[in-house]
This record gives structure tokens, sequence and C-alpha cells, in this order.
């Protein structure tokens, strides 16, 4: 999983023409911090991971946001990151994922 998500990464940062910096897991993943270590370590990126119940406080957000504008995007954004627990996960040897990825994009291209 962190190989597919390693090599849409490099596919989306050569769509949008930059380099996305930093990887934002959220929802049940977020628990398997095993997982997210090997994104960012696969990706060589930092992952953000957090809430766990992103669906639930996103819908609410929006209802809020859309209710009467007087809450703004930046806001929004603003409670999301005061309210809930972010951990952070840094890669640590992105290097050792270079035949892995290797191997996956080349079996990719051969689809």
């Amino acid at each position: 999983m962190a190989a597919a998500v390693s090599t849409t990464l490099a596919e989306l940062d050569d769509l949008l023409g930059r380099r996305v910096a930093r990887i934002h897991v959220v929802g049940g993943g977020v628990k398997n911090a095993l997982l997210c270590q090997m994104i960012a370590d696969a990706t060589g990126r930092p992952v953000l991971a957090g809430p766990v119940e992103a669906t639930a406080i996103g819908n609410l957000l929006v209802q809020l946001l859309a209710r009467d504008g007087s809450v703004d995007l930046r806001s929004v954004r603003a409670v999301v990151r005061d309210s809930f627990e972010i951990t952070r996960f840094e890669p640590r040897d992105p290097g050792r994922w270079a035949d892995r990825l290797a191997a996956v994009r080349a079996r990719a291209s051969r689809s």
C-alpha cells in the first residue's frame, strides 16, 4: 500500500508540476502507525495522521461553513487543527524503498 501511495504521489507531482510537500492520512488508517511510517518512508515526505473520525467532523464543519457564510475555510481548518491530535511521521530511510518502488513501477508499466 505504501508503494502504491508513493507511485501515485509521483504521478501527481508530475501532473501538478510541483512536489507535494506532505501527506495527510485521515480516518481509520491513522490507527495503523506502521502503515503511516511506511508511507512516510516510501514517499520521503512527512505524514500527518488524524483525525480518526474525519468523515463525521468534515460533514459537521462543511454544514457549518454552508449555513450562513459566517465561517470561512481557514477558520474550519483551524478548528480541526486546534481540536484534534495529529501525529507526525517523518521519513526515516527513504532509500531503503528504492528497489521495492522500482519493482512496483516496472510491474505497473507492463500492465
